[in-house]
């Protein structure tokens, strides 16, 4: 199933590594969109058609964190899933995060296997 995915992070590297992650990991997709901010991402979800949300906890002006909260209370936005991608390791605050909807986590740094094998779980479980 080919998606439009948005990636949230501050980094532009960052960005970029998980943009060609996802070419390595071949999760097909139609369009891939960037955002530097949850700010800029909730911005893209509305004015895009967006079906997967990659994002970063850690990022100035608006959090990964307060980005899914508002997510989660749009109605037009709150059933798109959303997988972390941090450096976060606090098993308390994953278990936080998804217990406040996020669907899936990964560690960074990643492999290209634990991108597709994450998406793929994420993407399942909400086509099921």
């Amino acid at each position: 199933m080919a998606m439009n995915i948005l990636i949230v992070d501050d980094s532009a590297v960052m960005r970029a590594v998980i943009k060609r992650t996802i070419g390595m990991a071949d999760i097909q997709y139609d369009k891939l969109y960037e955002a530097g901010s949850g700010k800029e991402a909730l911005k893209t979800m509305r004015d895009e058609e967006i079906n997967l949300v990659l994002a970063d906890i850690n990022m100035p002006e608006m959090t990964g964190l307060e980005m899914t909260e508002r997510m989660f209370a749009c109605p037009s936005v709150k059933d798109i899933p959303v997988i972390i991608v941090s450096t976060e390791a606090s098993t308390a605050r994953i278990q936080d995060l998804k217990s406040k909807g996020v669907k899936g986590y990964v560690h960074k740094p990643f492999t290209p296997e634990q991108i597709r094998d994450e998406v793929l779980k994420v993407i399942g479980a909400c086509n099921a």
